[in-house]
């Protein structure tokens, strides 16, 4: 793979060449990206959709619109440091324009919607999905789908769903938000459909991150950026885009130590466990005289936080670099965090975050209720769309019907069409709209 190409300005239905060195510097295309995004209305709905606990009413916990945007936040400053190094070993991408923010643009917008496919109630949403499929009344429809269309729904994924969401056309739109196509691969963290499961243990191959539905334009969009792929006997697979480890470890450093610091305030865990385990992570740059001064606990962990994540992009910006080339051939097979020298103390917080916070009661028991909303209303809306397709709809079915947006009402015509368009409506509501949508249909 070559930086040039990565570094695609292109979007969905251009017919000419966007060069950066034509770039408007008061409106830079990769920067446009972040502002479609941002005024998005799926970007929107991430503000009550769960990071950690669901239906929290806690105002310090975290939702997926302010883990959001701290991602972005390091996204940038990971993208910004491996710019500055990649345009002085290749001194050719200067004459071609390209400035080390645009490094910082790219990553920082994906990483602004890396959340924006997931469904409500946190990742128990995307499994509740599947789950319906498997053991609920969806299993009737295996039948008369294909196997990969069938790993779509049993295996729901919301990174496949984000991908969705940023591209789908529909009427009217076309391509979707028209993303630059560097942004888009940036953001697709697993460059492949949902079979083969886990073809290999490269990190790229961990998940999928394409429904059937995008793979004209995922194909199209990969070739052009000049991903490798890595599909045999017709299945569709790439090496991922460098930069998407960028995103990956912007994700991976911001919940480890943020939901960790959501653990301590909600009270899941003790504060000096906690703080031990942080200074441990921070040992060779924490200021003990500094921190021994600051006398509330907010104070405390808000410093050993900053220096946490200070410390953690520093690592992952050097694991990047050092492993630079055997990125773009497609053969690092890790994640950034993986491969830093703290890894062992990484894995500790993550091991206590498992343990007290996403296996608490309070997680569990709104989970639960998460699994039942989301079964529900992907009965309902199903069975009414179906029905509608085929031209028997009830009373009941047509109340039903008038309750999703007015652009979702006409049924697709496959039925795969449309039952990944009622997923993905589950999909995009929040998790007081969910709740509150389950008590209409229930009252």
């Amino acid at each position: 793979m070559n930086w040039n190409q990565l570094l695609s300005l292109k979007r969905y239905g251009d017919n000419h060449t966007r060069l950066r060195i034509e770039q408007d510097e008061t409106r830079l295309g990769f920067e446009v990206d972040y502002d479609r995004i941002i005024f998005s209305d799926s970007f929107r709905s991430l503000q009550d959709k769960t990071q950690v606990i669901p239906l929290s009413k806690t105002d310090f916990v975290h939702t997926r619109l302010t883990h959001s945007l701290e991602v972005s936040v390091v996204a940038r400053s990971l993208g910004r440091i491996v710019g500055e190094k990649i345009l002085k070993k290749h001194p050719k991408l200067n004459d071609l324009g390209y400035k080390m923010n645009d490094f910082g643009a790219i990553v920082a917008t994906a990483a602004l919607a890396h959340d924006i496919g997931n469904p409500p109630f946190g990742h128990s949403g995307e499994k509740a999905i599947g789950e319906y499929f498997i053991n609920g009344n969806g299993a009737k429809y295996k039948s008369d789908l294909s196997p990969k269309q069938w790993q779509d729904l049993v295996d729901f994924e919301g990174n496949a769903n984000g991908f969705r969401i940023l591209t789908e056309t529909k009427e009217g739109i076309e391509g979707g938000l028209r993303l630059s196509y560097a942004t888009l691969g940036t953001f697709i963290k697993y460059p492949k459909e949902s079979l083969p499961k886990k073809p290999t243990s490269h990190i790229a191959d961990k998940k999928y991150g394409v429904f059937q539905s995008e793979l004209n334009f995922f194909n199209e969009l990969a070739q052009d950026l000049g991903l490798i792929s890595t599909g045999k006997n017709g299945d569709i697979a790439f090496k991922r885009h460098p930069l998407a480890y960028l995103v990956e470890a912007a994700d991976d450093i911001c919940y480890t130590i943020i939901d960790f610091e959501d653990g301590i305030n909600l009270g899941l865990i003790e504060e000096e466990f906690a703080l031990e385990y942080l200074i441990k992570l921070v040992k060779d740059t924490i200021n003990s005289e500094k921190y021994y001064q600051l006398k509330h606990k907010k104070d405390r962990l808000s410093y050993l936080r900053a220096l946490a994540i200070g410390t953690l992009i520093g690592e992952a910006t050097r694991v990047f670099l050092e492993n630079e080339d055997a990125i773009l051939n497609g053969d690092f097979p890790h994640s950034l965090l993986d491969k830093c020298k703290y890894e062992a103390q990484i894995n500790d917080i993550i091991k206590i975050s498992v343990e007290k916070i996403y296996k608490s009661r309070e997680v569990i028991e709104k989970e639960l209720v998460g699994y039942s909303i989301i079964s529900k209303l992907l009965d309902v809306f199903l069975t009414a769309i179906n029905n509608k397709f085929e031209n028997k709809m009830s009373n009941y079915d047509k109340l039903i019907l008038n309750l999703l947006p007015e652009n979702l009402q006409k049924p697709p015509k496959t039925l795969y069409l449309r039952t990944l368009t009622i997923c993905g409506f589950v999909a995009s509501l929040t998790d007081g709209f969910a709740f509150q949508l389950y008590k209409k249909i229930n009252s």
